[in-house]
């Protein structure tokens, strides 16, 4: 038995906000542990402006993710 429509559509709702709360705690985590304010980091000021080019934490995060994402692979069998 399907629940149609108004089932899916409520699925999809409650996962999307999961996925909302765990994106604000990791946030929320990563601002306490310094995440943006790393030396490497370029922040720009001029008068009303500011520019902020987080290289670092940039890189820091390509590389936790891609060995997260490899972990992940390595674990699931797939090659």
């Amino acid at each position: 038995m399907t629940d149609g429509l108004p089932g899916e559509l409520g699925k999809l709702l409650i996962g999307v906000g999961l996925v909302l709360v765990l994106l604000g705690l990791v946030f929320l985590a990563a601002g306490r542990l310094g995440l943006g304010r790393l030396p490497g980091d370029i922040i720009w000021r001029r008068d009303n402006v500011t520019i902020y080019f987080p290289i670092m934490t940039s890189l820091i995060l390509s590389l936790l993710l891609t060995l997260l994402l490899w972990i992940m692979q390595s674990f699931s069998g797939r090659s």
